[in-house]
């Protein structure tokens, strides 16, 4: 159906589950432009989201999501579990069942004028992304944007999306205003590949030339290089083109970081893997049997093989906040000093707030936990996993665990 065809309904067999006949859901939307995708557009009671810290410390932020679910259709993608709080799939349902907070922008400004806003830091596209492509269509980033410079709430945009350079005059009036963060997520340098795991994305030359967009703009943006995908893109050559690249396109600073795959990603991830690198599943499993993360020594690796790479190209480290996934708009980081000096110029920055050049470890040299919940629960997990690990390394191949 086009989209003007499309009719509210009270009921409707193909709206989001539990909400067939909820004042909350407006519609549901199918349209030749998006094969196979379905829009939920929904009337949202709130807009910011308050995440609290994972380790514990009491620490939190906000954020804002205007979409639940992505056509970028990432198979690596982190979020995918958050749709099953919808009673969708994380699968074929994260990438085709997309829910459209079509009001989010009123909300949000409404939330904004309450007294007790402190004008904390907000972060979007940390869960799924503004600037997926059904942007074009429903528009809601502009009011997202002027409701936060208008209020001075500082804010960070990280995005797969070239459609931000829609939205480049107001992210510079927004600038004027309040601290504002932008960053390009781009993992994959390879276009095969690239269309292979992110099918739903803009090219890898098409975000940088957004990159380089910005940056022409007089705003910071840094490179977001996650996931590192192991033996896949963790070669030398492949990460040596990808920092290069994201140099020469202006890039403030790279994040980079080793695949995480959480319980709800480990299957998609896997059926993937299965279907096209085969020969890598027995290594993954070895890897990811028992956590979400890449192990310790990996990551110590990766660290040690990209930040020559970083160094030769000019390029810092930048630091990700590990509450909401974002640029790292922290007071913590005022302290912070630079690895080495910026490929570009500097431009003033705010005390306190990221830009991109103020230089803690990466998230791979951050530690994680080392204990493992198969290891407490049976003894013998250690003797095991090394005979899984010696079968496979000879060719035996291991057991299927996904």
């Amino acid at each position: 159906m086009r989209w003007s065809g499309q009719a509210i309904g009270a009921e409707r067999a193909d709206a989001l589950p539990g909400l067939e006949s909820n004042s909350g859901l407006v519609r549901s939307v199918t349209t030749p432009e998006f094969a196979g995708v379905t829009f939920h557009e929904v009337l949202a009671r709130s807009a910011l989201n308050r995440v609290p810290a994972a380790d514990g410390s009491g620490t939190y932020g906000w954020t804002i999501n205007p979409y639940r679910g992505c056509s970028h259709a990432c198979v690596y993608c982190f979020a995918r579990p958050t749709h099953t709080y919808l009673e969708f799939d994380g699968g074929a349902d994260f990438d085709q069942q997309i829910v459209v907070k079509t009001n989010v922008a009123d909300v949000l400004r409404r939330e904004l004028r309450r007294p007790s806003w402190d004008r904390h830091p907000v972060a979007l596209g940390t869960n799924t992304d503004p600037y997926q492509r059904a942007e074009g269509r429903y528009r809601l980033m502009p009011g997202v944007i002027r409701a936060l410079a208008e209020s001075g709430t500082p804010f960070s945009v990280l995005t797969k999306g070239t459609l931000l350079r829609r939205d480049l005059p107001l992210l510079v009036e927004a600038a004027r205003s309040v601290p504002v963060d932008l960053a390009m997520s781009i993992a994959v340098y390879d276009d095969a590949l690239q269309q292979q795991v992110e099918p739903g994305t803009p090219t890898t030359a098409a975000r940088l030339a957004t990159v380089r967009a910005i940056r022409d703009a007089g705003l910071e943006c840094s490179v977001f290089l996650m996931p590192v995908l192991p033996f896949i893109t963790d070669t030398r050559a492949h990460l040596d083109d990808a920092v290069g690249r994201a140099a020469a396109a202006g890039a403030s600073s790279v994040m980079y970081s080793a695949l995480h795959l959480r319980p709800g990603v480990k299957p998609w991830w896997f059926s993937w893997l299965q279907q096209t690198r085969p020969d890598l599943v027995a290594r993954y499993r070895s890897m990811y049997l028992d956590d979400t993360y890449a192990p310790a020594d990996y990551r110590r690796w990766l660290a040690d093989r990209v930040r020559p790479i970083l160094r030769a190209h000019g390029l810092a480290v930048g630091r990700v906040d590990p509450t909401t996934g974002s640029m790292g708009f922290s007071d913590r980081q005022a302290d912070l000093v630079p690895e080495c000096a910026p490929a570009v110029p500097p431009t003033p920055s705010r005390p306190g707030i990221s830009n991109g050049r103020r230089v803690p470890a990466s998230l791979d040299e951050q530690s994680r936990p080392a204990s493992s919940p198969l290891k407490r629960a049976d003894p013998d997990w250690d003797r095991r996993s090394a005979v899984v690990g010696a079968g496979a390394s000879a060719g035996r191949g291991s057991p299927t665990l996904f």
